[in-house]
């Protein structure tokens, strides 16, 4: 009598009640896989991502928030120094009574130049750049290391902001800074 016609005169034990169960489990869970087509798994992913979607849209335009940056750009050009601005209201509301405050500064703490920007109101979502927010610091050398010092305040929904920062400049001739008030929900 050979290995395999020991085996096959073994008898299997009866199942248990635990390995039946077991048994019944699985086969419910192959009837559902069963109906779970490639077609219902894509319909239900698209129908997520909508759901999530609207609500992120509804969040962003339901709830107030402010959110304010101030662009500067230094540039170095010839005998003369090139300060541009650009602030730029990211939130949902208007900002009103807002201050620009630009302000030179040399190495040892020498007011060289100032320009100042008021505006009543600045609508959500759009930026202020131009002439006003400029300024040209000519007969100073371009050698030298500079501060800039930039304040911004304003009034906005929930209260009013004051921010200062500094930027310090001259070891390249082009810098790029930007300053961001922390993002405040209103």
């Amino acid at each position: 009598m050979g290995l395999l016609e020991r085996l096959r005169q073994t008898e299997v034990p009866e199942e248990t009640l635990e390995e039946k169960t077991a048994h019944d489990a699985l086969e419910k869970i192959e009837d559902r896989i069963s109906q779970i087509s490639p077609f219902r798994v894509i319909f239900a992913s698209i129908t997520a991502l909508l759901v999530l979607s609207a609500s992120v849209i509804a969040l962003v335009w339901l709830v107030p928030y402010d959110r304010v940056s101030v662009d500067v750009i230094y540039k170095q050009a010839g005998s003369s120094h090139i300060v541009l601005s650009e602030i730029n209201n990211q939130g949902s509301r208007a900002i009103e009574s807002v201050s620009l405050d630009l302000v030179f500064i040399d190495s040892e703490d020498i007011e060289i130049q100032r320009i100042h920007f008021e505006s009543e109101r600045i609508p959500a979502h759009k930026s202020v750049a131009g002439d006003e927010l400029e300024m040209i610091v000519n007969g100073e050398s371009v050698w030298e290391n500079y501060t800039i010092e930039i304040i911004l305040t304003y009034d906005y929904y929930g209260g009013s902001i004051y921010e200062k920062n500094t930027m310090e400049v001259g070891e390249w001739t082009l810098e790029l800074f930007t300053m961001r008030p922390p993002l405040q929900i209103l």
